[in-house]
């Protein structure tokens, strides 16, 4: 048996028999390359497992993801963007005006074979000569071992045959500028999307080498208006930081045999399909035989985290205060740690440990300040 299929196998028992794989998406792969440390969301995530239900289950659900309305506010702007054969799109990619453009079908059954005719398309846009425009395109990228398939909004390519992610996004441009924290958002997620474009670059049979561009047309509302604009970003820096944080994920085959025999992710879905079964305190110990590395970042990007957070926060993790201050405390993983070497009298430990001195002199300092203010009232 293969690698692959025996992977595949393996994460099909972790999910259940009956449970369908729920894809990993580039959203997925961006924050999961902000925190690659986590071994429990690599292999749920690589499982197709819904973090969501099984938060819900252990009784702590994030309120994460989008709300219908912003679903159906998204899609019909999309479509008012692609609509007329691109022609609005065409216009804010910089194509001369009256452009046409080429709209093949990718249509085909399966991941694999929309990747397949992905790639021919694309192969077939690099020489054509003209403005191509791929709408909804399927892209693989291999992590850890398990494969993510990837959908961007749309791929163009030029007359000079180079490449063009293109995300719409339904957040306004106010004034010629949009929420830096929703813009930093979509980078991280457009440059999941470069990078796959990049390895598929380089295994095209081409007489000159592709260039991806590393500009990604960014669209959105103008205003309060429904009016479509659009801003080139520089996604060079995030592209180089999840490269090189996809790298460090441990492959998913190795967590997955560190896992104690037995352990499984199965909900138990009831006969309707809506409500799961699986009693809670057996779904924690499967959800605990495998390590997270929790960081208040987690709150925005995975629905495990309040899950993760209350963990973090029992057994008294200075992980819970966040990388940095993590960073900065050296050998003193925990709260009680930390105090302890902040009110301690050792003078040879705090020599040994810098983090025990700064810390006792921030205790000494603090109790000054105190002492100055209580006098100062009276």
């Amino acid at each position: 048996m293969s690698t692959t299929h025996y992977l595949r196998e393996r994460l099909a028992e972790l999910r259940g028999p009956a449970t369908s794989p729920r894809p990993l998406d580039a959203r997925a792969l961006a924050a999961l390359a902000a925190n690659p440390g986590c071994r429990r969301r690599a292999l749920l995530d690589a499982a197709g497992i819904d973090k969501g239900a099984v938060a819900q289950v252990l009784g702590a659900p994030a309120p994460f993801g989008q709300s219908q309305f912003a679903f159906a506010r998204g899609h019909a702007f999309e479509a008012r963007v692609k609509a007329e054969e691109c022609a609005e799109l065409l216009r804010l990619l910089g194509a001369p005006e009256d452009s046409g453009a080429l709209l093949p079908d990718l249509s085909a059954a399966g991941p694999e074979g929309r990747t397949a005719r992905t790639r021919l398309a694309l192969a077939e846009a690099t020489s054509a000569g003209c403005w191509t425009l791929l709408d909804h395109p399927l892209l693989a990228l291999d992590v850890a071992g398990s494969t993510a398939y990837l959908e961007p909004d749309a791929v163009a390519v030029a007359p000079d045959g180079s490449w063009t992610v293109v995300e719409v996004k339904s957040f306004p441009i106010l004034d010629g500028g949009a929420d830096s924290v929703k813009v930093g958002a979509a980078a991280r997620q457009a440059a999941v999307y470069v990078l796959a474009l990049e390895r598929l670059a380089g295994q095209a049979e081409t007489k000159d080498p592709v260039r991806v561009s590393h500009d990604v047309l960014l669209v959105c509302p103008k205003d309060f208006s429904n009016l479509p604009t659009a801003q080139f970003v520089d996604v060079r820096k995030q592209l180089s930081v999840t490269r090189r944080q996809l790298t460090r994920l441990t492959r998913i085959e190795e967590i997955a045999a560190e896992l104690p025999d037995g352990t499984t992710f199965d909900l138990r879905w009831s006969e309707d399909g809506r409500t799961p079964t699986r009693p809670a305190a057996e779904l924690a110990a499967a959800v605990e035989a495998v390590p997270a590395a929790y960081s208040p970042e987690c709150l925005a990007a995975c629905e495990l985290s309040f899950h993760c957070r209350d963990r973090s926060r029992a057994c008294g993790s200075v992980e819970s205060l966040g990388r940095g201050l993590r960073g900065e405390l050296g050998t003193l993983t925990t709260v009680e740690a930390v105090l302890s070497a902040a009110l301690g009298t050792d003078a040879a430990g705090a020599e040994a440990d810098p983090a025990v001195a700064a810390l006792r002199r921030a205790a000494v300092l603090r109790a000054e300040a105190l002492t100055a203010g209580g006098a100062a009232c009276h």
